[in-house]
């Protein structure tokens, strides 16, 4: 009986202390001028940024790998794609300035697979922040090299540590992970970055902004000095910099111009007074027409969980990701939503880049975002593919 009372008080005072961290946040955090949530969309079928004269089956890659881009029902390439995959083709250390959504995995990935195919020696590890989109990285692997003799092993936190060493020991041609269990498996020395002659840092200004960037510096001094480079990132800050300095030689810089947010969305915000006329707020846009598969975001992993259970209750299939959910529990339910078995879908920032998901109708930023770039990057995940979708910001 006193064990589970000191376990009762223990949870009871983390908790109390991760509310006091919060309520501390939350005094710091800086209001964004609501404007900025209001635009109209202004969809247009194509534009001069996405206009190309090419098709995949110009670039001088191995017929097996065109034939698994056709089949994923790849017809031409976008701008990144386009001014990306002739220099990476040559062997030249690439940087992209671009933002999720733009085509930038298929731009790496091609030109990496057709090197291995070439040259069965060849291993290439891909960096990125965040599980959801390693996981997404080595779906369009597979895609792209079926039928190909080519391995790949994803190592991120929240999985099974043993089954990623097993895959490691039969030295894949190509690895995928986030940094914090990139850095676990090379201290438990079953990852050795000196077999690695081509590298790709993918988002590095959201690896720097959540606090990975030593971590990156630590990579780029164990890869040998012969390699080929690729960094992809939105913005290139005086930190992404600092990493950028040590890891490319004579590079391509090749940048995608887009909008800061896209001409697809529809963006208004919703005003309301209080905690309960904003659930309530919430209930009756959920129930409108139209909002047939929603992605809601929130600051706080217990708000997003708090709010999952009060939809829950109210009789909506919904479910939510964050960074207490396990790796399984989080790709079930995103796959959930990828189906259509749940209409909405709430997540922390942690979803808000690199998931890529179809048709997302609504995003409802339920708590403002921290700063405009995470604006940018939440609405990003509807309006895609030219379709048009709308945003929703909540302002009290």
């Amino acid at each position: 009986m006193y064990k589970n009372q000191r376990k009762y008080q223990s949870f009871k005072n983390n908790k109390n202390t991760s509310h006091a961290f919060g309520a501390r946040r939350q005094k710091h955090i800086k209001k964004l001028d609501s404007n900025l949530f209001v635009k109209k969309a202004t969809v247009s079928t194509a534009s001069e940024e996405s206009i190309t004269t090419l098709s995949f089956a110009d670039f001088q890659i191995a017929e097996k790998l065109k034939r698994n881009i056709v089949d994923k029902g790849y017809v031409a390439p976008t701008p990144i794609q386009e001014k990306t995959i002739p220099p990476l083709l040559q062997g030249r250390d690439v940087i992209g300035i671009a933002n999720t959504g733009t085509g930038k995995t298929a731009a790496f990935l091609i030109p990496l697979i057709n090197k291995a195919l070439l040259d069965k020696s060849e291993r290439a590890l891909i960096v990125t922040p965040t599980r959801e989109l390693a996981m997404q990285i080595i779906e369009e692997l597979r895609v792209f090299t079926r039928g190909m003799d080519l391995d790949a092993a994803l190592c991120i936190g929240g999985a099974n540590m043993q089954r990623q060493e097993k895959r490691l020991y039969h030295n894949p041609h190509f690895v995928i992970g986030t940094p914090g269990r990139l850095k676990d498996l090379i201290e438990r020395r079953k990852l050795n970055l000196l077999f690695f002659r081509n590298i790709v840092l993918d988002e590095v200004d959201r690896m720097v902004d959540i606090g990975f960037i030593q971590d990156v510096k630590y990579f780029i001094s164990l890869l040998p000095k012969k390699r080929q480079s690729l960094f992809f990132s939105a913005t290139v800050s005086g930190k992404v910099n600092e990493i950028l300095t040590s890891f490319v030689t004579d590079p391509v810089t090749i940048s995608v111009k887009q909008q800061p947010t896209s001409e697809n969305v529809d963006q208004d915000i919703v005003r309301v007074n209080g905690q309960n006329q904003k659930l309530e707020k919430l209930h009756e846009l959920l129930i409108s027409d139209g909002f047939d598969k929603v992605l809601i975001f929130g600051r706080t992993k217990w708000g997003i969980e708090k709010l999952t259970n009060a939809l829950l209750i109210k009789g909506f299939k919904a479910g939510a990701i964050h960074g207490n959910k396990s790796q399984g529990q989080r790709q079930r339910i995103l796959d959930q939503f990828k189906r259509d078995e749940i209409k909405i879908l709430l997540a922390t920032d942690v979803a808000s880049r690199g998931l890529d998901i179809k048709n997302v109708t609504h995003v409802i930023n339920y708590d403002a975002p921290e700063s405009y770039d995470d604006y940018v990057h939440r609405i990003g995940r509807t309006g895609r593919a030219g379709k048009k979708g709308f945003a929703l910001t909540f302002v009290e």
